[in-house]
């Protein structure tokens, strides 16, 4: 089913947009804990002198992968968007 509200185009593809989204959501959520366990150990590994450089190696492989946070998101919208613009296409030529 294809829909137009205003200038954006809403595709229903069904399943395999649900599947597609659903994946690079749980991609972002492990990123996500991965960001936070690592800060969260390199901040006890500040507390002790001996542990302080591996705890900014922590920090920065952290911060390293926030980077990865919105290329997460862009990979998404553009696997989404070639799916979507597949089905459009297939739907437009099965209806000529």
């Amino acid at each position: 089913m294809i829909e137009r509200h205003g200038r954006e185009l809403d595709i229903d593809i069904g399943n395999k947009h649900l599947v597609i989204q659903r994946r690079y959501e749980a991609c972002g959520a492990f990123n996500d804990l991965l960001i936070a366990i690592w800060f969260l150990i390199g901040s006890f590994f500040f507390l002790n002198d001996a542990l302080m450089e591996s705890g900014t190696w922590l920090f920065i492989v952290g911060s390293a992968q926030l980077l990865l946070k919105p290329s997460i998101k862009l990979m998404s919208l553009i696997h989404v968007s070639r799916v979507q613009n597949r089905a459009l296409s297939h739907s437009s030529s099965d209806q000529e």
